[in-house]
């Protein structure tokens, strides 16, 4: 079936837009088409108009829908593609625009025919046919008195990246509105329809995740994966495969590969069976050493059955474990119960706050008096962690402000957001005891990569505040059943990531190595089966084979911090014993300092350790959560929800994939056509400055 069409001809349109048209030939430097594929490709389906994306040409013809053109012997056939310019010099083609002397041969001219567009001659005349090519912007002899007109193709290119980077679906084009401001600025604007809007993103979608799927296939070392899920407004249960490694110049790489709608009843089974999928997809399913769940029951259950299906095949070792993030915030959400109702009370006065110039400014003036430190307005009013610890924060650090503004404004806001000595008391609890879990939390949101034996150390400093609190004399009986309740689910999630495959991830980040690991998970029997491991597959007689697997049991990490420092010089422990490989070399020296970026270290001390640190490549792309930690802690994850929940199913992969592919910087294609934006706005820029220019103005008839 072919897949051609006839559209229409690009006409003259207002003086005031850009003419896009004068710079067809350098459009090949935005479009950049591969040379095994053909312009005609840029066509969707035969029912709908063909994509024009303002291609001038392609070097070699297509293989696929490429038409081979017919031998001619007669010269004068290949003329009648070209015009003769005024000063009869040159010739130039109506397809592209490119121009040759009027001396060259025309057999020249029909090779460029040829070449750049197969199929010329079974089009009929390409300069009486009404029907343009797809690939070509065609004027129209001009009036007097009016300009170029933009092809409005590239605005909808233009569109399909607005759509791709907010996260909207296709359908928001076809809003009246929307489109009558189009309108508004020019009568005689097309917008595609909706479905071509898809047809386009699908096919982007395919070219981009063949390219994902070809960037994987360079990878040596190991890989990782987190599993993330949502229910969209349509209630469509969603999961996305994020794979993550550390590259041969260490530095960690991140790579979405895909978002799956995980079908009825929605359980472990399911979850199991999309996720093999993806992973067969990309041919990675004997290359994962770990995947990092979001603690829900049925994705615990489908990383089961995943390892029992790896462990069968004798593939290697691969585990399994809980987000330290998600577990975290459940903690903290234990520990917040208690004062819920006066942090919504809180809340209530900061978005009063936010919404009024007037107030803000007297907030600023009167904390500035009272010496109660500098607040930059809107406040963090989300009901995240991180907007719930602001409101704590705010009171017990800018309390009598707070109280003169509402005082002052007692008229609009009204005096039930006046916090009575009760509420202050439990503000100021509740603020003192949580602080290490803030300073925990800003500190993985802001790490460059939380290990998880770094993760782990914080996880053991946070079970330590729950227990002193618990033990405290002086804390409230509220506060020591909420802490209770907190200790519970730090000690399963301990309980959980406790095993031979963390520990060994932990001690291979330089700054915990076997003196800050918790005591649970720190003992000669796990460090003997640690160098076993490292011997058994990192030994010589296997180094050349080893990214191709291992033999062991399980795996889990967490998250990152950076006070950490204070609480490390607490818990050094004494070095091992000297070396006799590299592992016990390694461990036989000091720490490096918390700060150090450990990536760095170990791209520095490589050649020290050659074997280990191919281990440590391995190992330490292993997620301690499953989801980036700012995204759950802080306001920022309010826009992400609201982009997934919000995303009709028709758009969901297609957008969602192609956004995060975009960010980490794959090529934005279209089949085989590579869409350079910055270099399409460059070029659009220089033509509308063209034609504004005094030279060009003059010549314009009056």
């Amino acid at each position: 079936m072919s897949l051609m069409n006839s559209p229409t001809r690009v006409t003259v349109g207002d003086a005031n837009y850009m003419d896009w048209t004068g710079v067809n030939n350098h459009y090949r430097t935005a479009y950049k088409v591969d040379d095994q594929k053909s312009v005609m490709d840029v066509a969707l389906i035969s029912n709908m108009d063909p994509v024009n994306i303002g291609l001038a040409c392609s070097d070699k013809p297509g293989p696929v829908t490429s038409l081979k053109p017919r031998k001619k012997t007669m010269t004068s056939v290949y003329l009648k593609f070209f015009e003769t310019a005024v000063d009869g010099k040159t010739r130039r083609c109506k397809f592209c625009g490119q121009s040759y002397s009027i001396a060259t041969a025309t057999g020249n001219l029909g090779r460029h025919l040829a070449n750049r567009h197969p199929g010329y001659d079974k089009s009929g005349d390409a300069v009486s046919n009404s029907a343009a090519r797809p690939i070509t912007v065609v004027k129209k002899s001009q009036p007097p008195g009016k300009a170029n007109q933009v092809d409005y193709d590239h605005l909808n290119w233009l569109l399909v990246r607005w759509l791709v980077l907010t996260a909207l679906p296709p359908s928001i084009l076809e809003e009246k509105w929307l489109v009558n401001s189009y309108k508004f600025l020019n009568p005689s604007i097309q917008l595609w329809p909706s479905d071509k809007y898809r047809t386009v993103l699908d096919e982007v979608f395919r070219s981009m995740r063949e390219d994902v799927r070809a960037l994987l296939e360079q990878v040596s070392s190991k890989l990782s994966i987190t599993l993330d899920f949502w229910t969209s407004f349509e209630q469509i249960y969603y999961m996305s495969v994020t794979c993550q490694w550390i590259d041969e110049n260490w530095c960690f790489q991140k790579l979405l590969l895909d978002i799956c709608r995980i079908p009825y009843p929605c359980g472990s089974t399911e979850i199991y069976r999309s996720l093999v999928k993806v992973l067969k997809f990309y041919n990675i399913e004997t290359r994962i050493l770990s995947c990092t769940h979001d603690n829900s029951t049925s994705a615990m259950h489908a990383c089961h059955t995943l390892k029992e299906d790896l462990d069968g095949q004798k593939i290697g070792p691969f585990c399994y474990i809980p987000c330290a993030a998600r577990t975290l915030n459940v903690i903290i959400d234990d520990g917040l119960r208690s004062a819920k109702q006066v942090i919504s009370k809180i809340r209530e006065f900061v978005i009063e706050l936010n919404a009024s110039p007037v107030i803000s400014e007297d907030f600023i003036q009167i904390s500035t008096a009272y010496q109660e430190g500098m607040w930059k307005f809107p406040l963090d009013i989300s009901a995240r962690w991180s907007g719930n610890y602001q409101m704590l924060d705010l009171v017990r650090k800018a309390g009598k402000s707070v109280d003169a503004v509402i005082r002052k404004y007692e008229e609009m806001l009204g005096s039930r957001m006046l916090l009575g000595s009760s509420d202050k008391s439990v503000v100021s609890i509740m603020h003192q005891y949580l602080e290490p879990f803030y300073k925990t939390t800003n500190n993985i949101c802001t790490s460059k990569v939380p290990t998880v034996g770094l993760v782990l150390f914080f996880m053991d400093h946070i079970s330590e505040t729950i227990n002193s609190c618990r033990e405290s004399r002086h804390s409230p009986e509220w506060l020591k059943n909420a802490a209770e309740e907190m200790a519970k689910k730090a000690r399963n999630y301990i309980h959980q990531v406790c095993n031979i495959f963390t520990y060994m991830t932990a001690i291979l980040d330089p700054r915990i190595k076997g003196e800050l690991i918790p005591d649970s998970l720190n003992s000669e029997t796990l460090l003997d089966e640690a160098r076993s491991h490292f011997i058994r597959n990192y030994s010589t007689s296997h180094f050349s084979s080893m990214s191709s697997g291992y033999n062991a049991q399980e795996i889990e990490e967490a998250g990152s911090v950076s006070f950490a420092e204070e609480i490390a010089r607490k818990k050094r422990r004494t070095t091992m014993s000297s070396a006799t490989d590299e592992l016990t070399q390694y461990l036989s020296e000091a720490p490096a300092p918390i700060p150090t970026d450990v990536l760095e270290w170990w791209k520095v001390n490589s050649t020290r350790y050659p074997r280990l640190s191919v281990m440590a490549r391995d190992f330490l792309a292993v997620q301690a959560t499953s989801v980036v930690p700012e995204e759950l802690f802080c306001g920022k994850g309010d826009e992400i929800d609201k982009q997934r929940i919000c995303m009709p199913h028709d758009s969901t992969q297609e957008i969602l994939c192609i956004k995060s592919w975009i960010q980490v910087g794959v090529k934005f294609k279209f089949k085989s056509t590579e869409i350079d934006y910055e270099r399409l706005m460059e070029l659009a820029a220089a033509a509308a400055a063209t034609d504004n220019s005094p030279a060009s103005s003059d010549k314009k008839p009056k």
